[in-house]
């Protein structure tokens, strides 16, 4: 504990996804800045976004049945597994880390059976015997998850080390991703979700990735495994309306790739209409266009056609190509690595969002209210939030959408996620 005596092994419990898995960091650190050992208890989901995090010894899986999407039957053969991986573990202490939907005393239960003589918890209920640091919070506030389970960690003795500000992230270094995505620069696009009520739909993606390659931009679609018919259509996306997914940027990738747009275009620029020049940037805010800077490529469906093929059709050298789908080709880490060289990410409320702002790179949310986005908006990076956060759908944890139409992104146009995208690259490249 900081500026106090050190703690011995604790274990840290977080037990969904990887998302949550990565938000949980800032806390893990605090308790790592005054433990000899932090162990990690993740579930299947969060394991490889627990082996990312600074500060985590070593991970131990279990499948939680009051959590896990995919519930495993609380049986007690299951129940002593845990109850020996804990033993094991031999921790003097436990943080049992949950969003507010969760309650922490089943598995408090669990880590007193298995002999954990000091556990701490946030708990709206009353836990009797089964924690000995009850944190009470405000549970009609939506404060980040991040500074949520760090307020845990404070409330149990732990906090972040002198120059920690908080904010999430990854082990470093990170694997070599260069030979799969050419040089940094370009625009990730992740379509998948955990959740069918998050996801935007399989052809506004295709179309973004359509208007992103107009505008001038490499892009990178990204997925896993049991993704790759979804990242396969919508890296597909530029060949609509007859554009070529194929060579793109004259010289190729080790040239430089495109030019950098200066800025954003205005949407209409962009061949569409709308608000998105009302969705909020995080912080830092993008500074205004500057007067006259000119856009690297012509944009919208009155850009001359010559100019376009310019851009399109590599006309000097060997070209790269301005769209390449990854989907199932990395592993976690090295997914944590593509997102660390884009300028940006497009991605729904899915753990890559979390794994974007972990490495520090602006993210393009296309958000269902499904859940608050002031809990579980990527935290401590720019970010674009699009998407109706007053829809129907609002606050209903919803896995499948229970409106018609999901209307809630579905009515965002691809044309607001290509000027998110301008607006957020600089940012970047005023902040670095």
């Amino acid at each position: 504990m900081t500026g106090t005596a050190e703690a011995g092994t604790v274990l840290v419990a977080r037990l969904d996804n990887a998302g949550d898995v990565l938000l949980a960091g800032p806390a893990i650190r605090a308790v790592a800045a005054g433990a000899r050992e932090v162990v990690l208890l993740a579930g299947p989901h969060g394991r490889a976004a627990g082996e990312l995090l600074p500060g985590v010894s070593r991970v131990v899986e279990w499948r939680t049945p009051w959590i896990d999407p995919a519930a495993p039957p609380m049986t007690g053969p299951h129940a002593l597994r845990l109850l020996r991986i804990v033993r094991e573990v031999a921790p003097e202490q436990a943080l049992i880390l949950t969003s507010f939907h969760q309650s922490p005393l089943p598995l408090a239960l669990l880590l007193r059976l298995a002999g954990t003589p000091r556990i701490a918890a946030i708990s709206a209920d009353y836990p009797g015997s089964l924690l000995d640091v009850r944190h009470v919070v405000d549970e009609g506030l939506d404060v980040p998850e991040a500074e949520r389970m760090l307020g845990l960690a404070r409330a149990a003795g732990f906090d972040l080390p002198p120059g920690d500000a908080g904010r999430l992230a990854v082990r470093h270094p990170l694997p070599e991703v260069g030979h799969l995505t050419g040089p940094p620069g370009y625009v990730v696009v992740h379509p998948g979700v955990s959740a069918p009520a998050r996801s935007w739909p399989g052809e506004s993606w295709a179309r973004a990735v359509h208007d992103l390659v107009r505008a001038g931009r490499r892009v990178v679609v990204t997925g896993g495994p049991g993704e790759r018919a979804l990242t396969a259509r919508v890296a597909g996306g530029a060949g609509l309306h007859g554009l070529s997914p194929g060579p793109a940027f004259a010289g190729g990738w080790m040239a430089g790739g495109p030019a950098h747009l200066r800025c954003w275009a205005p949407i209409e620029a962009l061949g569409g209409a709308g608000g998105a020049a009302e969705a909020p940037v995080a912080a830092p805010p993008g500074p205004e266009a500057p007067a006259g800077a000119p856009a690297a490529v012509p944009v919208g469906p009155e850009a001359p056609a010559r100019k376009l093929a310019g851009v399109l059709d590599g006309a000097a050298g060997p070209a790269g190509r301005s769209v390449v789908d990854l989907g199932g080709r990395t592993n976690f880490a090295e997914l944590a690595a593509v997102l660390a060289g884009a300028a940006a990410v497009v991605v729904a409320n899915t753990g890559p969002a979390h794994l974007a702002a972990a490495v520090g790179t602006p993210v393009v949310s296309l958000f269902a209210p499904v859940v608050p986005a002031g809990r579980w908006a990527p935290y401590g990076v720019p970010v674009v939030l699009l998407g109706d956060q007053q829809a129907p759908c609002r606050g209903t944890r919803a896995r499948v959408c229970p409106v018609p139409d999901h209307p809630c992104l579905s009515s965002v146009p691809s044309a607001q996620v290509v000027e998110a995208v301008n607006r957020l690259t600089c940012v970047k490249e005023t902040v670095t």
